[in-house]
């Protein structure tokens, strides 16, 4: 047999091999496990995937049925953005920043209104303070969630919680949708949001309106790629409040503003349930109400649509809304009305355009829209074709006037006092959520405010007897305006519980006017005495008599060598017993002596010939009201400045032959006339050229020369027809063109320098030079004034001692010397509360030249009856802004510093001194009239005169003509109530008058039955 070729041969076994076992092999291999087939792997992401979709639109779905998840979660967040009001002040708390409807309620002029207010004597005493949530929301730039205010505005109340002033802006809304006729509301959610109050469940959100948020989306990309497409609005009324009422200027300015808009407006409208039923309705009222619908001149800013029913239309809203009411027949004026709703609906997208300027396409737009509702069935045929045909009328009316009460000129002075505050118009604060309360006593200020009004009728007037000589004449009573103002001492200062006119105009004469008030000056002018023998007393009283006898004293320093001369002679004296010896000195009344003031030689009378040959104490001279001694004391008050003091201005300039005369020159020119440069700067700043002119003349004795010398200086390129003018303008025809011709030539400006202008014009040289300067440089500042001014300081005071004649040189000196005593007397009143800016240097500011307002006089009063402590005056006592609101702020006044600005026996000595004025002296007729009051009455009478004296060329008196005149009482009754009552006549009706400081005498006489309750029970505020 043969083998294969790929066979091996079979090996045999042989006889000699191994055992079995060792031929035996074992290998440790296993064999390999069983591995199934790879199956396709199972795709799990996809199911999962479609099963999110499905469950995810279902979810939509279902929400966008019920509402349940976002009602929810946004009611849930809502609850979280709470605030409650603190009663401290607070870091925890965010301002918004430029909403219209924020701006115009004042919530966003807070932060610094609250500065300012804490400056100006007020301090903070409950603010909201928001929880960590709020602010946090607030600071992302969203609304705070609150039931915002329809309207809100100024109400100001009285002492006694009684309204005193109430405005409201809107003045005119709709109080619920009951008042609201169908239709409006209906016409409104056609063009606006159709769905808004028919939701398919009452948790649906109000603000979202996904059809037409999808279309406005889809037209701003089409926008956005250059595509033409015309704008679509996605707002629904709930974003429109939000937008017209916080964002900035009222408009959406960008995609996180409109962000911004729908969560504020979600979190608004699910904060009080997740129902939204009721949220639904208040967004439809707060729109009529408060949808902004521009301005007209008469009406002014105009919000809702019953504003504007009335600003634009002349249409009362109630009368509207009862006419759409009304079913078949249709009147005309039905349709018309219809027509005015439907136009303002469709005005508020562009209400300044459509309402002004775009009022034919209004009306195209209006005939429209009622065509399509007509054709929708939401409008009668009948009416809808009534509507068409009515054209459009805009015949607004003017806004109604807010509620003031019963006392126009209470409200009308809080109010002014409470704009200078905030810094707003009277428009703007009658605008702001706000609530200030005042000092005064509302029962008390109707009181005596109708009894000055009744005045004016003849049996008032007879029954208060003001038929008298020095009084009235019969038929005079109804052209006298009478003021009266009543303040009381307590210890948070001098609150006003009465001020009062009897006239219907807004300004205030006791505290806005600048009155020449007589005789009352002369008390003034004692208080300053007095204030100079204490510092004398101050200065001298613990000298001996030895040293005292070496004391240098000026030959006209009378009141320095009074004083030495009385404690030489009465050593150790104490200060109330030399005031009191001072109060005895006396002084001739004798009118004959010529005085030399004012730059020129005067004379002065008393009212009396009587007392011209009486030589009175000065407490008689103030008992009795006569004016030479109180001429005379002015003058010993001038030379005390002038000539007391080893550094007075005349022991510093008259001394010739001091080695170093140069440079004390120099040294005294630099630093007086930087003092002067300063206070003529306070005297001019924020005044236009016409009006620091008006302030020159009326400061100052003029002639025709003396401002021709002026006013050549100040506009040295003037024209002679300009100078005419200006003279003529004060003159009058006792100019002719040839005078000012002559003058304009003869002072051309090179003619004369400076000091010689000042010498001629009987000017401060530093005066005329600030003039002239800030004609040339009117933006320039004090201290380019000053540093420009130097060489000029130089000039001005050199001159004095290089004039040729020693008796120009010394008349030139007295000139200079009288202006700076009135400048430091003028400092003394000012600390007492003189409200002006300048003095008239002349010995007549003694008979109240100088002018006077009746509440700086009445303050005078409050410090003397205060023991010379100056306590503030104080008309507003609280504030509150933004009640129940989150921005809620509340102030109230702080505890007041009394500043001690009169010496405590000064203060005494004078109020001794008023009160033997109405027990002996002036005011003896009002003594018996408060006797069963059981108070101390004092007090200081006045009349005044005011005249526009003319003058010729040379100064002589050629006529005058009365302007006004004025007789006033400012008294204390007792120690915690004092005031001013002036009467008063203005223009040239004053000719016909010659009462005299009688007359308000007796008027307090009829006011006793008012004040006395008063007076013995003065808590009636609480």
């Amino acid at each position: 047999m043969s083998v294969s070729q790929n066979q091996k041969p079979r090996t045999e076994p042989t006889l000699h091999a191994k055992p079995m076992l060792q031929r035996m092999t074992f290998d440790n291999v296993r064999e390999p496990p069983y591995v199934a087939p790879a199956q396709p792997p199972v795709r799990y992401l996809p199911w999962l995937l479609l099963i999110f979709f499905i469950v995810l639109v279902l979810a939509i779905y279902q929400e966008s049925r019920n509402h349940f998840y976002q009602s929810a979660f946004w009611h849930w967040y809502s609850n979280k953005l709470t605030y409650q009001v603190k009663d401290s002040a607070t870091e925890q708390i965010h301002y918004p920043a430029a909403g219209p409807f924020d701006q115009r309620f004042g919530y966003s002029r807070l932060p610094v209104w609250i500065e300012k207010l804490q400056q100006s004597g007020f301090r903070l005493t409950a603010q909201t303070e928001f929880s960590p949530a709020l602010m946090q929301y607030a600071r992302l730039g969203f609304y705070p969630p609150y039931t915002e205010k329809q309207s809100a505005g100024l109400l100001v109340n009285s002492c006694q919680q009684q309204t005193l002033y109430s405005h409201q802006a809107p003045a005119m809304q709709f109080d619920d949708l009951t008042k609201v006729a169908p239709l409006i509301i209906q016409s409104l959610l056609f063009v606006e949001d159709r769905t808004l109050l028919t939701p398919e469940h009452v948790q649906a959100n109000p603000v979202l309106n996904l059809p037409r948020l999808g279309a406005a989306v889809w037209s701003q990309l089409q926008r956005a790629a250059g595509i033409p497409a015309a704008a679509a609005g996605g707002s629904t009324l709930a974003t429109q409040l939000e937008k017209y009422r916080h964002s900035p200027q009222g408009f959406t300015s960008d995609v996180a503003d409109k962000f911004r808009q729908l969560v504020s407006a979600s979190v608004r409208a699910y904060q009080q349930s997740p129902d939204t039923s009721m949220a639904r309705q208040r967004i439809v009222l707060d729109y009529i109400n408060t949808v902004p619908l521009a301005a007209t001149p008469a009406y002014g800013e105009v919000n809702g649509m019953a504003e504007g029913l009335y600003a634009w239309f002349g249409a009362e809203p109630l009368k509207v809304s009862r006419l759409l009411q009304q079913g078949p027949p249709y009147s005309e004026q039905q349709g018309l009305a219809l027509k005015q709703i439907m136009a303002l609906i469709i005005a508020q997208r562009r209400p300044s355009y459509y309402l002004l300027q775009g009022r034919n396409e209004l009306e195209q737009l209006s005939n429209r829209h009622l065509s399509l509702m007509q054709q929708q069935g939401l409008v009668p045929s009948a009416l809808a074709a009534k509507a068409i045909q009515q054209p459009l009328h805009f015949n607004g009316k003017a806004a109604p006037a807010a509620q003031s009460g019963e006392d126009f000129k209470a409200s009308t002075m809080v109010r002014n006092r409470v704009s200078q505050l905030l810094e707003q118009s009277l428009y703007q604060l009658d605008r702001l959520d706000m609530t200030a309360q005042t000092t005064l006593h509302l029962q008390l200020q109707q009181d005596i405010s109708q009894h000055l009004r009744a005045l004016s009728r003849y049996d008032e007037a007879e029954k208060a007897g003001l038929f008298a000589d020095r009084l009235l004449q019969s038929g005079q009573q109804n052209k006298v305006k009478y003021s009266f103002t009543l303040y009381q001492r307590t210890e948070n200062g001098n609150k006003v519980r009465v001020q009062t006119d009897n006239t219907d105009q807004p300004f205030d004469m006791n505290d806005a006017s600048k009155l020449e008030l007589g005789s009352t000056a002369k008390l003034r002018v004692l208080v300053t005495y007095l204030e100079i023998i204490a510092e004398l007393h101050r200065l001298y009283a613990e000298e001996d008599t030895d040293t005292l006898q070496f004391v240098n004293i000026a030959p006209q320093d009378h009141l320095t060598s009074w004083v030495i001369s009385y404690l030489t002679e009465h050593p150790n004296t104490r200060l109330d017993a030399l005031l009191q010896a001072a109060l005895d000195r006396r002084y001739s009344a004798d009118p004959k002596e010529s005085f030399y003031t004012g730059g020129g030689l005067h004379t002065f009378n008393n009212f009396r010939k009587e007392e011209n040959s009486m030589t009175p104490s000065i407490a008689e001279a103030l008992q009795q009201s006569i004016n030479l001694p109180f001429v005379r004391l002015l003058q010993d008050i001038v030379n005390y400045s002038i000539y007391h003091g080893e550094n007075s201005s005349y022991q510093l300039l008259a001394d010739d032959d001091n080695p170093r005369r140069d440079q004390y020159l120099r040294r005294f020119a630099d630093r007086e006339g930087t003092t002067f440069i300063r206070r003529f700067w306070q005297k001019y700043k924020d005044s236009t050229a016409e009006q620091r002119m008006q302030l020159y003349v009326g400061s100052s004795r003029q002639t025709p020369e003396r401002l021709a010398v002026a006013y050549l200086y100040i506009n040295p390129t003037s024209t002679p027809a300009k100078l005419d003018a200006a003279l003529r303008a004060q003159f009058g025809n006792e100019v002719t063109e040839a005078d000012s011709l002559k003058l304009y030539d003869k002072y051309q400006p090179g003619a004369f320098n400076l000091p010689d202008r000042a010498y001629l014009s009987r000017s401060h040289p530093l005066e005329l030079w600030l003039l002239a300067y800030l004609q040339q440089y009117p933006q320039a500042n004090l201290q380019q004034a000053i540093t420009d001014s130097a060489d000029v300081r130089q000039e001005v005071y050199q001159w004095l001692f290089k004039t040729r004649f020693r008796s120009a040189r010394d008349n030139r000196i007295r000139n200079m010397l009288e202006i700076e005593a009135f400048w430091d007397l003028h400092q003394r009143w000012q600390r007492l509360g003189y409200p002006f800016d300048y003095l008239v240097p002349s010995l007549a500011t003694a008979l109240g030249s100088s002018g006077d307002r009746p509440a700086a006089l009445a303050e005078l009063i409050g410090i003397i009856i205060n023991d010379g402590k100056r306590l503030p005056v104080f008309r507003v006592e609280k504030l509150a802004f933004a009640s129940g609101t989150p921005y809620e702020t509340h102030f109230d006044r702080t505890s007041p510093q009394a500043h001690q600005v009169l010496e405590a026996e000064v203060a005494a000595a004078v109020r001794s001194a008023l009160q033997q004025v109405v027990s002996v002296g002036t005011g003896r007729r009002l003594h018996t009239a408060y006797n069963s009051a059981n108070v101390i009455i004092g007090g200081k009478t006045g009349t005044g005169d005011n005249r526009l004296v003319q003058l010729n060329a040379k100064g002589q008196h050629v006529s005058s003509k009365a302007l006004n005149r004025t007789a006033t009482f400012a008294f204390y009754l007792g120690y915690q109530h004092f005031g001013v009552l002036t009467a008063y006549v203005p223009d040239a009706e004053a000719e016909q008058f010659s009462f005299t400081s009688a007359l308000p005498l007796q008027v307090m006489n009829s006011l006793a039955p008012v004040l006395q309750p008063y007076l013995d029970n003065g808590n009636w505020c609480h």
